[in-house]
């Protein structure tokens, strides 16, 4: 009895910290994104406004 309920506690732990891995990869991989498109969008200003001046 004692090693099954041992097993069992192991297979929960288990999916718990698999699910807790795929949660914080989720977030980690929201929070790059964000990043880039932030950086991306500020990027597209700077060109934006150098190219209005070289026109000018």
């Amino acid at each position: 009895m004692s090693t099954s309920t041992s097993f069992g506690k192991r297979a929960i732990a288990a999916l718990i910290l698999l699910l807790a891995a795929w949660i914080l990869v989720k977030v980690l991989v929201g929070i790059v994104t964000a990043v880039f498109w932030t950086v991306a969008a500020i990027v597209a200003v700077i060109a934006v406004i150098w190219a209005v001046k070289v026109i000018r």
